[in-house]
């Protein structure tokens, strides 16, 4: 049982922390990421 939790957890937690977020992308789909001053792409 507490090994299903800590999955579950787990999951929800990875899930949320890899959802992409909104933001314009340009024809390539990458954006500059004004917070960290980087660039990537979805």
């Amino acid at each position: 049982m507490k090994k299903s939790l800590l999955v579950l957890v787990a999951l929800i937690t990875f899930a949320s922390i890899a959802a992409a977020h909104g933001g314009r992308t340009n024809s390539e789909g990458c954006h500059n990421e004004k917070r960290t001053g980087g660039y990537h792409c979805h």
